[in-house]
């Protein structure tokens, strides 16, 4: 999830189906996320053009849930509400640790009623964080729970890990750390959140491509780069707001790419809609920020995550916010 204080801020397969499915999520990518500040004029579509995970059909268009504060994660997530609605095809689940064992009965049921699955580790106290040991421990995390929570999923290794401030040379050593660590549990594609919340497409692109002699790279080319698309989305490298040139500088890794998060609140500067339209002119998928679970009115469900209760789904209602990301899907 997005983070400028938004604390209460993908369909079932075989595990054979699920490695060859993750395998065609190899692609090149662009995009960016919001932050703290943000104005980005969306600039005609250039002749870069990357595959992306959407393009092949591997991963849809979808929604993020983010059920982990609230009811102490024993949510009901509005599954009966969802699949009315066609055009939503992938579920991007964040699970704060600790929240284990709800979080095995959320990813059961995203299966289970059809939508392609995306597990992200969201650690809220450390969003942003450049800590090399915050980022190694969520991997270790994932060697400690893929299975138990039932594989077949995309893992997400960290939501939003890395500061604006980050050099693409500590962002790659801490990432090859991780990465080493879910190896050791999972094959598939792993989609890694770039820096700045999502925001700093160029350190991201250097950090796989290397943009300086000698300097470390991620090696694993199994990534999907990551990038989350808000009103307030800023590119301090560049020193200024986000637009359309930063998903090209993003695509230029020559690695898959999504956007992970997008939405309409938070900051101003971007032309977050108009990111996201030239994002899916790439082919890339998007996943619009949130269903539920925020906590600033990007919900696009109301009441809020109600208590979960076996056999007696409770029944939600589309909020005003609603069309405004399921227009985009």
């Amino acid at each position: 999830m997005k983070t400028i204080s938004f604390f209460s801020k993908k369909v079932q397969t075989t595990s054979a189906f699920f490695i060859f499915f993750s395998s065609l999520l190899f692609v090149s990518c662009d995009q960016s996320d919001s932050a703290p500040t943000t104005v980005a004029v969306v600039k005609t579509k250039t002749s870069i053009t990357a595959k992306t995970a959407s393009s092949i059909g591997a991963i849809g268009n979808g929604v993020n849930l983010q059920p982990s504060y609230y009811n102490n994660g024993n949510c009901d997530l509005g599954w009966t509400l969802m699949k009315q609605n066609a055009n939503i095809k992938s579920v991007r689940i964040e699970v704060e640790p600790g929240q284990e064992t709800n979080a095995k009965r959320w990813i059961s049921e995203a299966k289970s009623n059809g939508f392609q699955v995306i597990v992200t580790y969201h650690k809220s106290s450390v969003l942003g964080s450049d800590s090399a040991a915050e980022l190694l421990a969520a991997g270790t995390w994932w060697k400690n729970n893929y299975n138990s929570l039932g594989g077949g999923f995309i893992v997400n290794l960290m939501n939003e890990w890395g500061s604006h401030n980050i050099t693409a040379a500590a962002y790659a050593t801490a990432y090859n750390a991780a990465i080493a660590q879910v190896r050791t549990v999972y094959s598939g594609s792993i989609i890694i959140d770039i820096p700045g919340w999502g925001q700093e497409t160029a350190t991201a692109a250097c950090a796989v491509k290397g943009c300086a002699t000698g300097q470390t790279k991620i090696t694993d080319t199994g990534i999907i780069l990551s990038a989350h698309i808000y009103p307030g989305a800023y590119n301090q490298a560049k020193g200024r707001y986000m637009n359309t040139s930063d998903l090209d500088d993003l695509a230029s890794s020559g690695r898959a790419c999504i956007l992970g998060e997008f939405g309409s609140i938070g900051g101003s500067g971007a032309d977050w809609s108009g990111i996201v339209d030239y994002a899916k002119t790439k082919g890339w998928t998007i996943i619009g920020w949130a269903w539920a679970g925020d906590g600033i009115g990007m919900n696009m469900i109301s009441p809020q995550f109600q208590a979960y209760a076996s056999g007696s789904p409770k029944t939600y209602t589309k909020t005003s916010y609603f069309n405004t990301v399921y227009n985009k899907l």
